[in-house]
């Protein structure tokens, strides 16, 4: 299926040019990887299906990221949330492990699969060396996918990491499987953003995950986008949202933190409010400073964005521009689905934004 472009049809999301894909792995050497389990239909057999789920992995670098640690932070908006690892980001500010996403339930399985994985590479990992930690976010999917049964193994994980490429599959796919938003079907989107300079140009891109808010709540460039669904046969709480923000400016992990907390400012462009019950996460992290394993030497010196520079003010507002439009991108690449009890996920379509933009 053709990935959905709003300039297609004459829909602009913000004003700084796109990346070459408009995806994450615009940032150059940044890969990502689905796996996408499907099985099953009608009835909750609790532990067995219907299964709607999958998993997401983004890999900061092409190196081996323990040996070779990325600059990186975490912002919490709402904690309502089961994710994995991010203590030590916010401690350390380094990143040494690929990223997953994936759901509520299954956090510690993907986590233990990237132990796994990332002993495999580095056999040293809890000998002569530090142990490691890994990176997982997640989203509650109980809506259309039996949650219980933790349907994402070990090996699923293997396999995202093993086909990650330097593109983003978006819509129904990996961890966003089984997601929903504001009232419409969710899954994966992504988006990104140049910044220009006279001496070169940055990339900021954005991965979400979103799974957030209730029907009548999704707002398109100021337009109120409301689903035919009715709302008694949908969720009745808020749900949350994953985003990875990457780049290739240089940047210290207080600096990543400053980009951070402006995701949210993207996701209430699309009708998010952080609700109760809402897990709203951001991890990020720049690829090109990074830090040797075990790096002895007393100082480093590496060069930095300037604060006070436009550059700065552009990566802020890329990336605003490139969560909102991820958020529309995911939910415009996802398609209606049918899940356990038979609860249905509507889609939204493309039409609906024409025909409301001419109202």
């Amino acid at each position: 299926m053709k990935k959905i472009d709003l300039r297609e049809y004459g829909f602009n999301v913000g004003q700084l040019p796109l990346g070459k894909n408009n995806d994450i792995c615009d940032v150059k050497k940044v890969k990502v990887g689905s796996v996408t389990l499907i099985k099953g239909e009608g009835k909750l057999q609790q532990g067995k299906g219907p299964v709607r789920t999958g998993v997401t992995v983004i890999l900061p670098h092409s190196s081996n990221v323990f040996e070779e640690k990325v600059a990186a932070s975490c912002f919490v908006m709402n904690g309502y949330g089961k994710s994995f690892g991010l203590i030590q980001i916010s401690e350390l500010g380094i990143i040494e492990s690929p990223i997953a996403i994936t759901n509520t339930l299954n956090v510690p399985i993907v986590a233990d699969a990237l132990i796994d994985y990332s002993i495999m590479e580095n056999r040293n990992i809890g000998i002569n060396t530090s142990t490691v930690n890994v990176v997982v976010g997640e989203c509650n999917d109980s809506f259309l996918n039996d949650i219980q049964g933790r349907h994402v193994k070990k090996e699923h994980v293997f396999e995202a990491i093993e086909k990650a490429s330097n593109t983003v599959e978006q819509g129904c796919v990996g961890a966003g499987t089984g997601m929903m938003c504001m009232g419409f079907k969710s899954g994966v989107g992504s988006s990104s953003r140049i910044i220009e300079t006279r001496e070169k140009d940055y990339i900021v891109g954005v991965l979400v995950v979103p799974n957030f808010g209730l029907p009548g709540d999704l707002t398109f460039l100021s337009r109120r986008i409301v689903p035919q669904q009715q709302k008694k046969d949908l969720p009745k709480d808020g749900g949350s949202i994953i985003v990875v923000l990457a780049t290739d400016a240089p940047m210290t992990a207080r600096q990543l933190y400053r980009l951070s907390k402006r995701v949210p400012l993207g996701i209430a462009r699309t009708g998010g409010y952080a609700t109760h019950g809402s897990g709203d996460i951001v991890i990020s992290f720049s690829n090109v400073v990074r830090f040797k394993h075990n790096d002895k030497q007393i100082e480093r010196s590496i060069s930095i964005i300037n604060e006070g520079s436009k550059t700065f003010n552009q990566l802020i507002k890329g990336t605003i521009e490139a969560t909102q439009e991820a958020i529309y991108n995911a939910l415009l690449n996802a398609k209606s689905m049918t899940g356990r009890d038979n609860h249905i996920a509507e889609a939204l379509s493309i039409q609906t934004l024409i025909n409301k933009s001419h109202n």
